[in-house]
Order: C-alpha cells, then sequence, then structure tokens
C-alpha cells in the first residue's frame, strides 16, 4: 500500500518536473542527445536481469545462428547481453576472404561466400576505409546527406575494389554442413538483406534480426516495403525495431527489426511450440518479456510459472 502511493507520489512529482527540464534541455541544445539516450536505455531495459540459470535449464543444446555480415565476430556489436553469447553456435558468413580467415580463428562454422536469392556470382564494392560498410550495392553520395554523413567523410565510402564473388542460399550453404534447422537469423548485409532472405528455403528461425534500410546510401537497393512484405509473406511479424544511426528527417532511414514467428496463427504457432524452450530462451536473451507471456498464453506453453512474477522493464 505505501509502496503503491510513494509510486503515484513519484509520478505526479514527475508530470511537474519533466517540462522544465525539457525547457533546459532544449535551452542546452542537447534535446536529441538525451532522447536517443534514453531510447537506448529503454531499449536495453531488461539487460540488467541474467535468465544464464534459467536458459541452461531450458535447452539441452546450443542455438544454432546464422550471422550473415559477420565481420568482427558474433554479436560484435552487444546487440544483446554478451553473457548470453555462449548459448550459440553460430555459422559465421563472410565474403571478404581476408576477414573470413580471421572468423576461422575463433570459430566452428565459417563460410566464405556470398549470400543470395540463387546459386550465382556477384559483384561485391569493397570500401577499405569503412570495411564493414562494403556492399553488393554501389555507394552514392547524393544520398549521404540525408544520413548526416559529412563531406569530409565521404572518402570513407570509396569503392576500393571490385571483387567478383561466389554466392548460395541460405538453404544452400546450411545444408553444406550438414544442419537442418535454424534457431537465429541475422542479416546485416547493407542492402542486399531482401535478395538474400528469398534463399531461406524450408528453414524458419525462431528469430530473426535483420537491418533495414529505409533510405538507402547505396544505387538500386530494393525498396525497404519489400522486404518487411516479404517476411510477412512467409508468416512472420514485426515485434520490435531500433534506430540506427544519425538522419535528417523525423523518421529513422535505417533500423535493425526483429521478427518472429506469426503466434496468431495456426503455422506460426506450430513452429513455436516445436521448439519451445528454445523460442522462451531467445526471448528472453532479446528482453521480450511482456511479449513472451503473451505467446506463451497463446501457445498455451507449459512449466513457465517462473514468467509470472517476472516485470518487463521497458513498460515502467
Amino acid at each position: 500500500m505505501i509502496k503503491n502511493k510513494f509510486f503515484k507520489f513519484t509520478r505526479s512529482i514527475t508530470k511537474i518536473i519533466l517540462p522544465v527540464f525539457f525547457k533546459l534541455i532544449l535551452f542546452l541544445k542537447i534535446n536529441r542527445r538525451v532522447i536517443n539516450f534514453l531510447n537506448d536505455k529503454s531499449f536495453r531495459s531488461n539487460d540488467k536481469y541474467n535468465f544464464t540459470n534459467i536458459i541452461n535449464n531450458l535447452l539441452n543444446k546450443k542455438l544454432l545462428a546464422m550471422d550473415i555480415g559477420a565481420q568482427g565476430g558474433f554479436n560484435s556489436d552487444n546487440f544483446f547481453p554478451k553473457k548470453y553469447n555462449d548459448f550459440f553456435e553460430p555459422v559465421m558468413i563472410e565474403p571478404i576472404k581476408d576477414e573470413a580467415k580471421k572468423l576461422k580463428e575463433s570459430y566452428k562454422y565459417v563460410v566464405d561466400k556470398g549470400l543470395w536469392s540463387s546459386s550465382t556470382k556477384k559483384k561485391i564494392y569493397i570500401l577499405k576505409n569503412r570495411l564493414g560498410s562494403s556492399s553488393m550495392y554501389e555507394p552514392e553520395t547524393s544520398r549521404f546527406d540525408i544520413h548526416n554523413i559529412k563531406k569530409k567523410d565521404y572518402s570513407l565510402y570509396d569503392v576500393s575494389e571490385i571483387q567478383e564473388i561466389e554466392c548460395e542460399t541460405i538453404s544452400e550453404s546450411l545444408k553444406k554442413i550438414n544442419l537442418e534447422h535454424l534457431d537465429y537469423l541475422k542479416i546485416d548485409t547493407q542492402g542486399s538483406e531482401y535478395e538474400i532472405l528469398k534463399g531461406l528455403g524450408p528453414y524458419r528461425p525462431l528469430l530473426i534480426r535483420i537491418e533495414v534500410q529505409i533510405m538507402p546510401i547505396y544505387k538500386k537497393v530494393p525498396r525497404w516495403t519489400k522486404l518487411i512484405d516479404h517476411l510477412y509473406e512467409i508468416n512472420y511479424i514485426l515485434c520490435d525495431w531500433k534506430e540506427i544511426g544519425s538522419h535528417t528527417t523525423r523518421t529513422p532511414v535505417e533500423m535493425d527489426m526483429i521478427f518472429i514467428p506469426d503466434f496468431q496463427n495456426f503455422e506460426g504457432k506450430e513452429i513455436i511450440k516445436k521448439d519451445q524452450n528454445k523460442f522462451i530462451s531467445l526471448m528472453l536473451i532479446f528482453g521480450q518479456i511482456n511479449l513472451l507471456k503473451t505467446v506463451s498464453k497463446k501457445c498455451k506453453f507449459k512449466n513457465t510459472s517462473f514468467l509470472k512474477n517476472l516485470e518487463d522493464l521497458y513498460f515502467n
């Protein structure tokens, strides 16, 4: 009772303080800095939890992940807390040979080919000054201003080399290393996400993280809506997104998006229920607590009493 009154009081005080505080941050010209900081902290609200023991009890083997655009290592951007990295067995996809060679020192599965919607040969534009921005598509400087790229930094996007690489599909790549399922798929390939995803074949990951370029800086990248439509056509739904980078628009120009099977229909439920414990583990790792509770009810999960008193701090 006292606790509830305290929270009610603090919320009332906050309503009074926030407008004053907002005027101050506008005066100091730190409006976006503060908002971006708070957005990031909000996105990572559930990182304070440690679900390691729960996940250890749920899993009897590692989650199979495919990391397409693996330069720097698995989860190198700390999209989810590194304390969970050991729960994954990643398949690392890196078509730049020198970078693939580095990965082979640390990972069991490394594929040094490109991925596409079919087996083919494609050009890759190498940017030696910004290797992580190398792409199957050529950069277009006329689009840089929307991304707040300063003119002095344009040279970072100069194409230093054009290589022709062998490409195969996700499905072909996994079959060649005798992997019959995929639990987690991450695609970050600077514009070729749509074409790569079309090569998924019969595989249906429990969670997909994909970079979406709403306003790409590369030439002839397919519209981002085609990518989203394709995911919905293969029965996935969007459950989260995170803005990437700076921009001059009021809407993001790039986002990391998270998709899961559509638990609102029979086919999606069956995919999830088939690997219930893996799905729960992934949702905990990615901090999707409230949504996990909803899916748990709709799919009639068993032995999930630990979820009942677990608070999703994102919604505080």
